[in-house]
């Protein structure tokens, strides 16, 4: 299956992002990948290798939080034969086994500051010094970086390179929380339960109109991998039954709706398209024309916001 395939939306948002993606794809720039937990960054990765000119290289898929900070230069750069205890034999790095493919670094955020120099320097120049070595070497590598931290938080606390930053963020794509696509709730719902039952073998199951209200009101704080979850324990525990609201794990049944609105409807309506365009035109002037930061303000991803201005022909 296409791995652009598994990435499931219908929503404005969502499908710019795969119009962006699909672009980026079939160059070879470096991609910085933002979104929380669950959201479907190594999808996404996996997409742009698999369209890329470099499918047929390899595809290593390093999870930074997991390397030992110790060894953590070692795996990445390879080390030579004595180089600390330990380093029995020459060891070729991560960077060097992917030559001519592509490195995805995942939870980027997690490297150490001395190691983000190292990594930065691989990106400038393509060479790498394996521990130990004396002599460096290049290798033709496109790396494809992701986190769900907020990397200016990090910079402003010294905890990440201002000039790694810019070097990974050549082209961001920011894959926007299920919260900020509600709508693709069902679309993801019907997918993953024909997936589910037919992996499992299992007769199919259906949704009842309150459970699928209580799916569409729950904010999904763990993103499509907590829907996912949550719809195969269902299809298996109730295979060939209707999902009922009482069916549903306590977290999504016990929702509560806010007790009041945030914004009281005029009795003589609203004009919402023009009530839209305002905020957003409120947003950039208080922001003087910052995007990202009015993105933030109005609650919405870059993307969407971009669309929306586009949408509306605001400049």
């Amino acid at each position: 299956m296409p791995m652009f395939d598994k990435l499931i939306g219908q929503s404005p948002n969502f499908e710019s992002l795969l119009r962006s993606a699909r672009m980026v794809a079939a160059t070879d720039v470096t991609v910085l990948i933002i979104g929380e937990t669950g959201t479907g960054k190594e999808v996404l990765a996996m997409a742009l290798q698999q369209h890329s000119p470099r499918v047929d290289r390899p595809f290593i898929t390093i999870n930074c939080a997991a390397l030992p900070e110790a060894l953590a230069e070692s795996e990445l750069f390879g080390h030579k034969k004595g180089s600390f205890t330990g380093a029995i034999g020459n060891q070729l790095g991560r960077l060097q086994a992917a030559n001519g493919g592509t490195v995805f670094l995942d939870e980027v955020d997690s490297l150490p500051i001395p190691l983000q120099a190292k990594l930065l320097r691989f990106l400038e120049t393509g060479e790498i010094q394996p521990v130990g070595g004396t002599s460096v070497q290049h290798v033709n590598v496109r790396i494809i970086a992701a986190t769900n931290a907020n990397l200016q938080d990090r910079i402003s606390r010294g905890e990440f390179r201002r000039d790694l930053y810019y070097r990974l963020n050549v082209v961001p794509l920011e894959i926007p929380p299920l919260r900020e696509r509600i709508g693709d709730v069902q679309v993801l719902l019907q997918h993953f339960i024909s997936q589910f039952t037919r992996d499992h073998g299992l007769p199919k199951v259906s949704v009842s109109k309150p459970a699928l209200s209580k799916l569409m009101a729950y904010p999904w704080p763990g993103n499509v991998r907590e829907l996912r979850n949550v719809c195969e324990r269902l299809c298996i525990l109730l295979a060939g039954r209707t999902i009922e609201e009482n069916s549903l794990p306590p977290e999504i049944v016990s929702r509560s709706p806010p007790s009041s609105p945030e914004i009281e409807l005029p009795e003589r309506g609203i004009n919402l398209e023009q009530v839209e365009i305002d905020l957003i035109r409120q947003a950039l002037e208080r922001t003087s024309g910052n995007r990202s930061r009015s993105a933030k303000l109005l609650g919405i991803s870059r993307d969407t916001l971009l669309y929306r201005m586009q949408k509306y022909g605001i400049s």
